[in-house]
């Protein structure tokens, strides 16, 4: 994956990454009012819409989280 492919307006895939990543780690490590994501297509859809300004599906970003907590 190549973290500084250019997606919108300045912001990367490790952009959009860095942005998200503390926020599923409170919810996967159960310290959220979120419950954690069991499914592929749970996570994706709240990757997809809790990005900053960009709301289109980025698959390197969903795919790099659901690599990361589901495909253990």
């Amino acid at each position: 994956m190549d973290r500084n492919k250019h997606i919108w307006e300045g912001w990367t895939i490790g952009n959009f990454i860095d942005e998200l990543e503390p926020i599923l780690d409170m919810i996967m490590s159960n310290r959220s009012h979120v419950k954690p994501f069991t499914n592929k297509q749970g996570l994706r859809g709240w990757v997809k819409d809790n990005q900053p300004y960009y709301k289109q599906h980025i698959p390197e970003v969903s795919n790099y989280f659901i690599n990361k907590y589901l495909n253990k």
